[in-house]
């Protein structure tokens, strides 16, 4: 489900008018999140460390209006809920296929669907982007890399409108703390630096709560 946003009435308009027609609105924000509860936790347990950040990840994002808001037909509309998709890497071909799961706000939930679905996709890999479903959040990861920036192959033209989330490799910083470089990129069209702010301090949050 999904509601139009009334741009006569919204507080961005004069924002929204003004990146909307920009070759390229996207813009990005990498740092480094903490996630030594989370990191130790799942290691402990035997859990999914790359499922849990997609958790985390599509939890924040469910929980910040702005991060919900797509362009379609010249409109804005906020989904009541988005699901996420992400790379999945192959070992054996040293390639990539997406895989996509939907949202569940319970992380032990989301963890076992989420399981479900790698076993189910990796039966049957397939390339699919989906690019026309907007009710997502694009994910991708990078395991091999510790990241200070990041960059997104784009197609042409400026009418995309999904956030793309993408997790690199974890490592010991020189307090002692697990850290992985956090990259978000969002259509300045829809959301500021206030609401990529919003997502990392409460990603942060989510990493510590298990």
């Amino acid at each position: 489900m999904h509601q139009k946003i009334d741009l006569t009435t919204w507080a961005r308009k004069d924002l929204f008018h003004l990146y909307k027609n920009y070759e390229d609105p996207f813009f990005n924000l990498t740092a480094n999140v903490e996630v030594t509860t989370l990191f130790n936790h799942c290691k402990s347990q035997k859990e999914s460390f790359f499922l849990s950040c997609l958790h985390a990840s599509s939890r924040t994002i469910n929980e910040i209006d702005n991060l919900r808001m797509r362009l379609k037909d010249e409109q804005v509309i906020l989904y009541d809920v988005v699901n996420c998709g992400s790379t999945v890497f192959h070992e054996s071909e040293k390639t990539f296929s997406f895989c996509y799961f939907d949202y569940y706000e319970n992380r032990e939930e989301f963890l076992r669907k989420g399981k479900e679905s790698i076993d189910a996709h990796n039966q049957n890999p397939s390339l699919d982007p989906r690019l026309n479903e907007l009710n997502s959040i694009h994910h991708s990861v990078l395991p091999w890399v510790h990241f200070t920036q990041f960059k997104h192959a784009r197609r042409a033209g400026n009418k995309e409108s999904i956030p793309r989330v993408t997790f690199g490799m974890a490592k010991k910083s020189l307090s002692g703390n697990i850290e992985i470089p956090v990259s978000i990129e969002v259509n300045h069209a829809l959301a500021d630096g206030y609401h990529v702010g919003l997502f990392f301090r409460r990603i942060e949050e989510l990493f510590k709560e298990v």
